[in-house]
């Protein structure tokens, strides 16, 4: 087989978005540049998915899909968590998914989850840089936290925000713990046991700076409310 078939390397599954709602998502790390083109060309050719998403390129992988795909497919690159999209999702919602940051430096994370749900269908409405150390900034905001079906909120240092919106809202909050923060914050493991052990009811947790899981299931959130009927398009709630 010709280098770049990905029959070599990968078995795709072409079945995902039947079985789960949304087509294979590529995680770029470990493979070589050629492998993550040919795995996106073959979901692409086959219609897996309108788009796809590949996470955690590096600069080489980039550059590798955007040599491949500009100029025949829309793409769109995260400059700063290297995921790229290709293609164009299909809109599921208009309800946006607020994603709310602690602080800038939480941004890199940030970005993987609202390129995550725009690549499955679903609109991110970021909502950044209002972390405890300023707590009017959170509260300032808090018509637009409360918009959404669900909230992520992304939080290095101490992790202490996803507490604070899990106090004020009624509905599910994903909590992301980055590994932002100095020394004893232990690579985002402090933020993750402050965020494992919040007393705010209805906070879940995903791994340390893993912004495309907590996105999926805030998609997955929002496909279920939509099955519901709680979209507001429909003028049910």
């Amino acid at each position: 087989m010709q280098e770049g078939s990905s029959s070599d390397f990968a078995t795709v599954d072409h079945d995902r978005a039947a079985r789960c709602g949304h087509g294979e998502v590529i995680y770029a790390a470990g493979k070589l540049p050629h492998e993550v083109v040919a795995i996106a060309q073959e979901l692409l050719e086959r219609g897996s998915s309108p788009c796809v998403l590949a996470t955690r390129c590096d600069d080489a992988q980039v550059a590798a899909m955007r040599e491949a795909f500009d100029g025949k497919q829309p793409i769109e690159v995260g400059e700063r968590c290297g995921a790229v999209i290709v293609g164009t999702a299909e809109s599921k919602s208009t309800t946006p998914i607020p994603i709310v940051t602690a602080g800038t430096s939480d941004l890199k994370v940030a970005e993987e989850v609202a390129l995550t749900c725009k690549a499955l269908g679903f609109e991110p409405y970021p909502i950044n840089d209002v972390g405890v150390a300023g707590l009017h900034r959170i509260m300032g905001r808090l018509d637009e936290v409360r918009a959404g079906n669900c909230v992520v909120v992304v939080a290095g240092m101490e992790g202490a925000l996803p507490s604070v919106v899990g106090g004020l809202v009624d509905v599910p909050v994903i909590a992301v713990p980055t590994s932002v923060g100095y020394g004893a914050s232990f690579g985002g493991l402090s933020a993750l046991l402050g965020m494992l052990n919040s007393c705010a009811s209805g906070v879940t947790v995903v791994n340390i700076d893993n912004g495309f899981g907590a996105a999926y299931a805030a998609c997955q959130i929002e496909r279920a409310v939509l099955r519901g009927g709680r979209n507001p398009e429909n003028g049910s709630g």
